[in-house]
């Protein structure tokens, strides 16, 4: 696949009828307001539900119902504003922030290290900062990483590069990310950066023999650095086997599975879930989305993954469609990062898959997570806004490779995976 050579619509001839594109246009326009639909339903079921699983452990903590959801309605706010201007800053600005964004962020991962500095919760420490305002670095790192590589990519290609001088890069950096955030430890977000670098690496066009073997590699050093941490094993263990663990590592999981049978079908009725009375851990923030089992049933569960399946699908329909190389890989990118953290907490909450802390998309409690995950929608639907649509790169006679749009660098490649349709 190819992502075929920019066609600004400023640019763009009018139709045989004399209407300027205008079926092309709200095409184009469709996919942004589906995009951002989404966001605006998943943000506003990401309210209820952490209103809903909060108040008994709000009252506990701060002595009102309201106060988590408070919290949250702040975090919404202000990721909502930070949606609003990255959905109107042109995406290939970010190009140039590239390197110093990777830089800070990782400067900032290792003052989260340091003692005094960073903030310990729960035996992890992730945040800079105090009270409600704390910042997660490791947050921001996935959204260097996806600008980051998407920019080395596109630089090598233009200089006709081989694919080495990609990958040794981009490797390098993903791995020294991934090691400062599982010395926090962080081991569900280092997993994040890997996948965001390994959709990457897959987009651009790199032969898959390398990628398999890479892949072989990280699955071993996952296992090694699983097994080493004793809470890590407990984890691995409790998630081969829940049952067997259901008074110890394999509590939170146990409940999470009550909760979500107890909801059949329609569910027990919002606000009506029991499991949040103090039987499951972190019932607002990593085990939302047994809650939404719980009180909205089936259906409501289902309705959630389809939503947040919908807005994986118009991305990668607005990445195939990007105007150039850049905002293709980008958007490939951010999507597989919504992706993958999606796939990790669900299959935590339905137990399938290890806990490792990932929260739920748009949905979980949180302040780092949410804002960044929000600039991420919004690189994404203005790279929707500037989509070129079929058919527009054959009407320049040409289609993008090495530097320009697909393939392996220095070469044109017909049917290559750089493109992403």
């Amino acid at each position: 696949m190819t992502i075929a050579a920019p066609s600004p619509a400023r640019h763009r001839r009018p139709a045989p009828d004399g209407r300027a594109g205008w079926v092309t246009t709200i095409r184009r326009v469709q996919t942004s307001s589906i995009l951002l639909g989404l966001v605006v339903l998943l943000c506003l079921g990401g309210v209820v539900m952490v209103g809903s699983a909060s108040e008994v452990i709000s009252i506990d903590t701060y002595g009102s119902p309201w106060a988590i959801l408070i919290r949250e309605c702040m975090w919404v706010v202000i990721g909502g504003a930070a949606l609003f201007v990255t959905c109107r800053l042109d995406y290939r600005r970010w190009r140039k922030l590239s390197g110093i964004l990777v830089i800070v962020t990782i400067v900032l991962l290792l003052a989260v290290l340091v003692p005094g500095i960073g903030t310990n919760s729960g035996g992890s420490s992730r945040w800079i900062g105090f009270s409600s305002f704390g910042i997660q670095p490791s947050e921001l790192m996935k959204l260097a990483m996806a600008v980051f590589g998407a920019d080395l990519v596109v630089r090598r290609e233009q200089k006709g590069r081989a694919y080495r001088t990609i990958v040794g890069p981009l490797l390098l950096v993903a791995g020294l990310a991934g090691g400062l955030i599982l010395m926090q430890p962080d081991m569900g977000t280092a997993l994040v950066i890997g996948c965001i670098t390994m959709a990457i690496l897959f987009a651009s066009g790199v032969p898959m023999r390398p990628i398999v073997k890479l892949l072989g590699v990280v699955a071993v050093l996952a296992l090694i650095v699983g097994l080493i941490e004793p809470y890590r094993r407990a984890r691995l263990l409790s998630f081969l086997n829940p049952g067997a663990h259901a008074s110890g590592s394999g509590y939170q999981v146990v409940q999470s599975l009550i909760g979500l049978g107890s909801g059949h079908f329609f569910g027990v009725g919002l606000g009506n879930g029991r499991e949040k009375w103090g039987y499951l851990p972190n019932a607002h923030t990593d085990f939302i989305f047994s809650v939404v089992g719980e009180e909205l049933g089936l259906v409501g569960a289902i309705a959630l993954l389809g939503l947040l399946a919908a807005f994986c699908w118009f991305g990668l329909r607005a990445a195939s469609r990007a105007p150039d190389r850049f905002g293709g890989l980008l958007g490939v990118a951010l999507v597989v990062w919504i992706a993958a953290e999606t796939v990790i907490n669900v299959g935590a909450v339905v137990g399938l898959l290890p806990v490792t802390g990932i929260p739920l998309p748009f949905i979980s409690f949180g302040g780092s997570s949410l804002v960044i995950t929000m600039v991420a929608a919004g690189i994404l639907i203005n790279i929707a806004r500037q989509e070129r649509m079929p058919g527009d790169g054959a009407a320049h006679g040409r289609t993008a490779t090495a530097g320009r749009g697909g393939g392996r660098p220095g070469r044109p490649e017909r049917g290559s995976r750089a493109a992403v349709r």
